[in-house]
């Protein structure tokens, strides 16, 4: 009897399980907002959703599958929690059909083609803790619902076309831990409210037009790890609160105006691995203690006012991979053992310094940028002639020879060829590292930076197959040059007069195909001719209106010290990293550089004819003098940098 009872009992239980089971089903309002999602954004391929989407074991509930729908089962009715459609090219706008799925706890929409604004019913989805909106096209505000979601966790509307300042409703976001919303588009002052995000490890807010003061109240953020503001309109100094972020892993601030800033700050910020002050107005003398930073492996303290001598605690480095300190005041000698074990690059090009080489600077995988200093190069690999090393710095000559060029054409990273014109582009497809120069018998060529996040190593030159269109010169444009810093051209040699500058463009790293994410990267960067900024924040695709392209930029200046500087420069803005990691910087397919018929210098002119006159009585020889002095005078004040002109051609066909 005992045996049949126990059996019933059994028989009970399994028949109520199963009667659970059946009963077990999606909420049916999100099973229809999910369809209407589906069928929105034409999914069905990829989501076809014949059974119930909560259906345990179905290929779209792991969290590695894409699309990917994944339920909570806990009661006897399913609920989406995680929604992912990413990285799927899904055009059109955020339905409002979304917004039905109010159990939401994690929603991944990135790298996508949405457009339109992002619908104030964002903030109904109460329980989201994971945000990803980042690499779209959006536009419009950035609407304050956004801060009813109070328990994000991660937020993330990075690369995106937005407009307006962030909502001061972000603050109230107080477990936010990721904040990424950098190239968004957002502008004006940083709100004050965001003073309450306590919790952040992590924001990245670079290249958006913020203005005012760099925030004093980021120096408060304690568990900081990753901070990055580069290629804003920030004013410094930077914060010395700043020196309580002692968590802090990477810091990259870059491009700050007004007021200088020094390095006090860093003194307790020993957990640092990558630190990038890049064109920060930082004065002053670099601290000891950074060379006692024992997990730093990236420094750059390049395009700043630092003076007095490297610290010789630079010879301490134990992991330290690149050093940049270029284009700064920095005075007397390298230290002698500066070539750590593990450093790749050193960058001390155009600082007034002098000595000798630092010991093991040949070696396999290490380069080495010393441009326009006193440093004696004896021992470099001279791939060009002479030695090229303090004639740039100030008003040096390259040469004592009188000088007899005119003109010089670059065919930038790539082999030599003569356009259809008969110009010849001198070879340039030399192999520059992250701190390299090179000389040809007409110019030389200076390239700093590492593209630090690539996977896939540094790339210094792109190519492409594909035709470039808008141009008879298609093969000029199939190869470029790149940096992710500072790329500069220098020609050697020349008369002085005045000169005309063609520089020739075509964007073949970012695609423009309006139907996916890969064509939503933008290569924003300055170029400077003869110190002049002649173009800010030049965007390549925009102005030649579309990818492989080509497109002219003409200019006229003068040389006066028988030097030509181009200097091409990332300020720290457009994307970082569309289509791929490491897809920014200065890009350049060709210059070509020629004197003005008739424009040499007068004193050019002069030493050709030494020799030549004779009978001339001094009297005459010095009427001569004043006469030719005052319209020299008179013809590079009427010819000043000041009065560049610059000429934009799309290339005839």
């Amino acid at each position: 009897m005992g045996i049949l009872n126990l059996s019933f009992s059994l028989l009970l239980l399994l028949s109520a399980l199963q009667l659970v089971s059946a009963q077990l089903a999606t909420d049916p309002n999100e099973v229809s907002a999910l369809n209407k999602i589906i069928d929105h954004w034409d999914l069905g391929n990829q989501l076809s959703l014949t059974i119930d989407p909560c259906t345990p074991n179905v290929t779209w509930a792991s969290t590695t599958a894409n699309p990917s729908v994944i339920c909570d089962c806990a009661g006897i009715t399913c609920h989406i929690t995680h929604l992912k459609i990413y990285a799927l090219d899904i055009l059109g706008e955020i339905p409002r059909e979304l917004f039905e799925l109010k159990e939401l706890i994690d929603l991944n929409l990135g790298q996508n083609v949405l457009s339109g604004p992002i619908p104030a019913e964002i903030g109904q989805l109460s329980k989201l803790q994971y945000l990803s909106l980042g690499i779209n096209n959006l536009t419009g505000p950035v609407p304050p619902e956004i801060g009813n979601l109070s328990k994000l966790l991660s937020l993330s509307f990075g690369s995106n076309q937005f407009s307006g300042p962030l909502p001061m409703e972000l603050g109230k976001l107080t477990t936010l831990q990721e904040l990424y919303l950098d190239s968004s588009g957002v502008t004006g002052p940083i709100p004050q409210e965001l003073a309450n995000l306590k919790s952040l490890n992590t924001l990245w807010a670079s290249d958006n037009l913020f203005t005012g003061q760099l925030p004093e109240f980021l120096g408060t953020f304690a568990e900081l790890k990753d901070l990055r503001l580069e290629g804003t309109l920030f004013e410094g100094p930077i914060p010395s609160n700043f020196g309580a972020l002692v968590k802090l892993d990477i810091l990259r601030v870059g491009d700050l105006g007004e007021e200088d800033s020094s390095l006090g700050f860093l003194e307790n910020l020993t957990s640092l691995s990558t630190l990038s002050l890049r064109n920060c107005r930082v004065s002053g003398k670099i601290p000891e203690q950074i060379g006692k930073f024992a997990k730093l492996q990236y420094l750059d303290l390049s395009f700043n006012k630092l003076t007095g001598q490297i610290p010789n605690s630079f010879q301490e480095f134990t992991v330290l991979q690149f050093l940049y300190l270029g284009d700064n005041n920095l005075s007397g000698e390298l230290p002698t053992n500066i070539i750590t074990p593990k450093l790749i690059a050193l960058d001390v090009s155009f600082n007034p310094m002098s000595g000798n080489l630092p010991l093991n600077f040949v070696r396999t995988g290490f380069s080495m940028n010393v441009l326009g200093t006193s440093i004696n190069g004896n021992g470099l690999p001279d791939r060009g002639g002479f030695g090229l090393l303090n004639c740039l710095q100030g008003d040096a000559k390259c040469s004592n020879q009188i000088p007899a060029l005119s003109s010089f054409s670059i065919k930038c990273g790539g082999t030599s060829q003569t356009s259809a014109s008969g110009i010849e582009y001198d070879d340039d497809s030399e192999t520059l590292g992250a701190a390299s120069f090179y000389k040809s018998s007409r110019w030389a060529v200076s390239s700093t930076g590492n593209f630090v996040f690539n996977s896939n190593g540094p790339q210094y030159i792109a190519s492409t197959d594909s035709q470039i269109t808008e141009t008879l010169e298609s093969e000029l444009y199939k190869t470029a040059r790149l940096s992710p810093s500072s790329l500069r051209y220098f020609g050697l040699d020349l008369m002085n007069g005045k000169y005309i500058v063609e520089l020739h463009f075509a964007e073949i790293t970012m695609e423009d195909d309006t139907s996916s994410w890969k064509g939503l990267g933008r290569r924003i960067f300055d170029v400077y001719i003869q110190g002049e900024r002649v173009l800010q924040d030049f965007n390549i695709q925009k102005e030649a209106g579309g990818s492989k392209r080509a497109l002219i930029k003409t200019f006229e200046t003068n040389v006066s010290n028988t030097i030509m500087n181009i200097h091409f420069m990332w300020a720290g803005k457009g994307t970082c990293c569309i289509p791929l990691q490491g897809t920014y910087g200065p890009l350049v397919s060709a210059i070509n550089v020629r004197q003005v018929p008739g424009a040499g210098n007068s004193a050019n002119r002069g030493r050709k004819r030494v020799g030549r006159i004779v009978g001339i009585s001094l009297g005459c020889a010095a009427a001569v003098v004043i006469v030719s002095s005052v319209f020299y005078l008179w013809w590079i004040k009427d010819d000043a940098p000041g009065h560049m002109r610059v000429h934009t051609d799309i290339p005839k066909k």
